[in-house]
């Protein structure tokens, strides 16, 4: 392996990259044929773990979830050597068990969003995908248990309604969510756990609860003030876990069937395919 490969990576908001033990050594700028990725990537080691940082939202966190570029933040991942994606983001909570400043560590998405590209296929070459279960099997218990030895509640499953945003739910599509059993509302893993499937790399999400929505009549409606304000009270925490969760995935063989995602997957003839797409894809349909 390349001494330049970084084989976990990790998306989530700038407070993290000045957690204990963190040493970056380069701001590293990709170019992908998919466009720009949300910001240069952060290489440095974790406790002498190599890994790669991605912040969501650009530096001072500048990009919608709508205007993120998920096929470059993935790709530009992709040819840095990850393996493994740790992605922490902020949620709302749907359920009343499931309160500010837990944990969630979902197993399952659905879908609510409406204009993001979400997939590197296409231009001459169709894949079709398994997602029946979107995140890593392998990842999930090592993230709960990552977040319970740093003191953090955890609830281990349960389903993560991607919505479109910017703006926050209405009070009549929260009570829906709720009564389809969706566990936490966010803007952004959604298309980050499909292309990194499609790239064959395992994702799995630390869902931290900020809110609960606009459902809970005893509580005030979400706003991004309020957000931000549980985000920055809780940094030293999601620091923590980060911490423990990284320490974990590094010592653990990768045996999970995301590696091998698109071993039945690819449909067009080679033959057929356009030398552009071929190029385009290599480091994540080269060696098929």
């Amino acid at each position: 392996m390349s001494s330049d490969t970084y084989t976990i990576g990790v998306i989530g908001g700038s407070g993290l990259y000045s957690m204990e033990g963190l040493h970056i050594d380069e701001e590293r700028k990709i170019s992908t044929p998919f466009g720009d990725p949300s910001g240069a990537y952060l290489l440095g080691t974790l406790d002498g773990q190599k890994v790669a940082f991605l912040p969501r939202h650009g530096r001072g966190h500048k990009l919608l979830p709508s205007e993120l570029n998920y096929r470059a933040n993935i790709y530009g991942l992709k040819t840095l050597g990850v393996e493994r994606i740790v992605s922490i983001s902020a949620v709302g909570s749907m359920k009343l068990e499931y309160k500010p400043t837990h944990i969630v560590v979902p197993d399952q998405f659905f879908d609510r969003t409406r204009h993001r590209p979400d997939t590197f296929f296409g231009e001459g070459l169709v894949a079709h995908v398994s997602f029946a279960r979107p995140v890593c099997p392998d990842l999930v218990p090592l993230f709960v248990e990552g977040a319970r030895t740093a003191g953090a509640t955890v609830h281990q499953g349960g389903c993560y309604l991607c919505m479109e945003g910017p703006l926050f739910s209405t009070r009549a599509e929260s009570e829906v969510y709720r009564s389809w059993g969706m566990d936490v509302i966010g803007m952004t893993n959604l298309q980050e756990a499909k292309l990194a499937r499609e790239a064959e790399i395992c994702y799995a999400t630390l869902a931290m609860i900020t809110d609960y929505d606009c459902w809970h009549e005893e509580e005030a409606d979400v706003s991004g003030q309020a957000v931000m304000e549980v985000i920055a009270k809780n940094v030293v925490m999601a620091q923590n876990v980060v911490r423990n969760v990284i320490g974990r995935v590094a010592a653990m063989p990768r045996t999970c069937p995301c590696k091998d995602a698109l071993a039945h997957s690819l449909i067009t003839d080679r033959s057929l395919v356009p030398a552009k797409t071929l190029k385009n894809l290599a480091p994540i349909i080269g060696r098929y």
